[in-house]
C-alpha cells in the first residue's frame, strides 16, 4: 500500500502582498472585492519586485467594455535597457472574465459605485490586483470612523493599564 502526500494533491496558492492602498478604506465604503491580473511589461514586473510601485492616486475605469487601471505609478529601475522608454504612469489593462466585467459595468454605471484599487500582490508568482466596488464616504462618515478608531485605541490603553495595576 502506497501513501501519497497531500501536498502534491492540493494546489496551494501562495499570496504575498506588495502594496496596500490604506487610503481607500478611509475614503470609501467597500462593498465587494475582486481580483484581476494586470498586463505588464518586463521592466514593470522587475520594478514591482523591487518594491517601486504606488497605488495611492490610482483608480479603475471602464473603457469599451474593458477595465483599465489609471494612475498607478511604477518607478523604473536605473538598470532599464536603453532601447526601452519607460512610462511610469501608463494605463494598464486588467484581466477578468467577461461575465465579471459585465457585472461590474452594470454596478458602476447604474448604481454609482466606484472601482478602487486596494492591494497589489503576488499569487503563484504572478502580479495580481485586488480592487473593490466602493461608495465614497461623506465627511461625517469619516469622522464617525475616526472616532470609533480612537475609542478602540483608548479602550485598549485603559485595559492594558488596568491589568498591569492588578498584577502588582
Amino acid at each position: 500500500m502506497m501513501v501519497v502526500s497531500l501536498t502534491f494533491l492540493i494546489a496551494r496558492s501562495i499570496i504575498m502582498s506588495i502594496i496596500e492602498n490604506r487610503k481607500a478604506f478611509h475614503d470609501y465604503l467597500i462593498e465587494e472585492r475582486f481580483e484581476a491580473g494586470l498586463v505588464l511589461l518586463g521592466w514593470e514586473v522587475k520594478a514591482i519586485r523591487a518594491g517601486r510601485a504606488q497605488l495611492k492616486e490610482s483608480y479603475v475605469i471602464v473603457i469599451d467594455g474593458a477595465l483599465w487601471l489609471l494612475g498607478m505609478h511604477i518607478s523604473p529601475l536605473p538598470t532599464v535597457s536603453t532601447h526601452v522608454v519607460p512610462d511610469a504612469t501608463r494605463t494598464r489593462k486588467l484581466l477578468l472574465k467577461a461575465e465579471e466585467i459585465s457585472k461590474l459595468i452594470g454596478k458602476v454605471e447604474q448604481r454609482g459605485y466606484t472601482l478602487v484599487p486596494l492591494n497589489l500582490h503576488y499569487k503563484n508568482g504572478r502580479v495580481k490586483l485586488d480592487f473593490a466596488l466602493g461608495k465614497g464616504k461623506k465627511l461625517h462618515d469619516k469622522r464617525d470612523a475616526e472616532q470609533e478608531k480612537d475609542w478602540v485605541r483608548e479602550h485598549q490603553r485603559i485595559m492594558k493599564n488596568d491589568t498591569t495595576k492588578n498584577l502588582s
